[in-house]
């Protein structure tokens, strides 16, 4: 039971922060029904209209024509645009060019005698077996 609950809160913090939902878009949730009923009392906006509005394709025109509303509208969730730059460089270092080639010895068909490895890597040191059990 305790892991299915933890999968659950696990899973809905991730749901959220791939939304980008964040702490305060939560806590102004009460803002923004707020500012939605001041606009069904003033102009008589369902909550679609309200939203689109302030979010959708009405955005623009809703805050031209309505700046006395500009500091109610600073207040509503999910205003916040992000903008992540990532610059990622990758550098060859000399010492990584420099591999050394692997050589590979012909097979011959002894099944039940020891024989050594194909690659030259053992004969470096690498890849050795224990020395004792």
């Amino acid at each position: 039971m305790m892991s299915k609950l933890i999968a659950i809160l696990l899973s809905t913090l991730i749901l959220t922060q791939s939304l980008r939902v964040d702490y305060d878009d939560i806590v102004q949730i009460d803002d923004l029904i707020e500012h939605a009923q001041y606009h069904k009392a003033e102009y008589g906006d369902n909550f679609f209209v309200f939203i689109s509005k302030h979010y959708g394709e009405l955005k623009e025109d809703h805050s031209k024509n309505h700046q006395e509303e500009q500091k109610d509208h600073e207040q509503l969730p999910f205003q916040c645009h992000d903008h992540i730059v990532t610059i990622t460089a990758f550098v060859l270092h000399k010492c990584f060019l420099e591999i050394e080639s692997v050589e590979l010895l012909e097979l011959k068909d002894n099944r039940f005698h020891y024989q050594s490895s194909i690659s030259s890597l053992h004969k470096k040191g690498l890849l050795q077996p224990p020395k004792h059990a």
